[in-house]
């Protein structure tokens, strides 16, 4: 029985690594997509200092949500987003995909980028440190757990009672899931993950490497429609708004760029990018 356990659990690292293995492909695939001289957008790793003048160089984060390359098409909420918000506004960018998010936050205090666009909340820690703009949109958080035909076993976060979930490290979900295992009287195990994000956690998921994840709906439901086997229907009810990071001392482009968010987002176009990527 246990040469059958181990016999399974290499099947799973297998199933894991070639999934890990396809997003390494898709990030080499941007990397080429870069250096085509087509497009203005350059790897993190070859950008060494701020771009200087009026253009704004932004990190991105390359997931599903934000920034991605397939093929020779670029997309993403936030690619798209910002390109409209540059040609509304006049405002040249220079798109900078990362993966890290502690080196995006490290290239933005040092000023390498102007602006971040990654999944760092708007909570009351960071805005000691960061500004962040109007917000593009709200999101949610839900539960990642694997479904059979169709059941699930956590249907409301009472269900977590004496589980353990996985999140990103930083994540503001952490403070909830704690004040949720107070409030029911019962244990919720909470694992901080500093190497993987959220993207890798629902795979994780997927694989059966781990149990429960928490992640930000919008990234669940994308990734949900090609793993039917997940299930991310159950919420955790604790909202937060998307916005853009920018340094503490940087009021006044912050505040451009809050005039060119207001007017992008009562455009038709805007609304068509919305529908694309977080229509549910």
């Amino acid at each position: 029985m246990l040469k059958r356990l181990s016999q399974a659990k290499k099947w799973q690292m297998l199933v894991y690594g070639v999934l890990l293995v396809i997003v390494v492909i898709a990030m080499f695939s941007l990397k080429k997509c870069a250096s085509s001289g087509g497009m203005s957008v350059a790897s993190r790793a070859n950008v060494e200092q701020n771009s200087g003048g009026d253009t704004l160089d932004v990190a991105i984060e390359y997931s599903p949500l934000y920034y991605y390359a397939y093929g020779d098409t670029l997309g993403g909420f936030y690619y798209e987003f910002l390109k409209l918000l540059s040609d509304s506004c006049g405002v040249p960018m220079k798109f900078h995909p990362v993966v890290s998010l502690e080196k995006a936050l490290d290239g933005l205090d040092k000023g390498t980028y102007d602006v971040m666009a990654a999944q760092f909340p708007v909570i009351r820690e960071n805005k000691q440190y960061h500004l962040f703009t109007h917000a593009l949109y709200l999101d949610e958080q839900v539960v990642v757990q694997r479904s059979n035909n169709g059941a699930i076993a956590i249907k409301s976060p009472l269900d977590l009672a004496g589980d353990t979930v996985n999140i990103v490290k930083g994540s503001p979900m952490r403070d909830r899931i704690l004040s949720l295992s107070r409030e029911i009287g019962d244990t919720i195990y909470v694992v901080s993950d500093s190497v993987y994000g959220p993207e890798q956690l629902f795979l994780m998921v997927s694989t059966g490497d781990i149990k429960y994840a928490v992640i930000n709906e919008s990234i669940a439901r994308m990734m949900a429609k090609s793993h039917p086997d997940v299930d991310v229907s159950t919420a955790i009810s604790f909202s937060q708004f998307q916005s853009l990071t920018l340094r503490k001392k940087d009021r006044e482009l912050c505040e451009k760029l809050n005039k060119c968010i207001d007017k992008v987002k009562k455009m038709p176009e805007y609304h068509e990018i919305y529908n694309k990527y977080l229509s549910i």
